[in-house]
């Protein structure tokens, strides 16, 4: 598998995994929220995608649920690193950095 068929592949931002797996445990967020003792908001925006999972709120899920703070902290960073590089922006910004490093080999 080459370096541009796995940027491709489309990796879970964590709240996706969490969210299914606290459906599967029949625990409402707002239980899962005063358990690991964060705001419902917050909770309810990392399992819907829209906010990071921080490595606080990892360790606190693990902690509560035994699922690895790890996984889900690299998994984050997965998601970011490929949201990033399919940002246009960024994704110029990249070409004109190896253009200028290119040139001073």
């Amino acid at each position: 598998m080459t370096t541009q068929q796995l940027r491709s592949h489309t990796t879970l931002h964590p709240g996706e995994v969490l969210k299914e797996e606290f459906e599967f445990r029949g625990i409402s967020q707002k239980k899962v929220s005063e358990m690991i003792g964060v705001p419902y908001t917050m909770l309810n925006e990392i399992l819907n995608c829209k906010r990071q999972l921080n490595t606080e709120v990892a360790l606190m899920i693990e902690a509560a649920f035994g699922i690895s703070a790890d996984m889900m902290v690299n998994m984050q960073t997965r998601y970011n690193l490929q949201i990033a590089r399919s940002d246009s922006k960024i994704s110029k910004r990249f070409d004109s950095i190896r253009k200028i490093c290119a040139s001073l080999l």
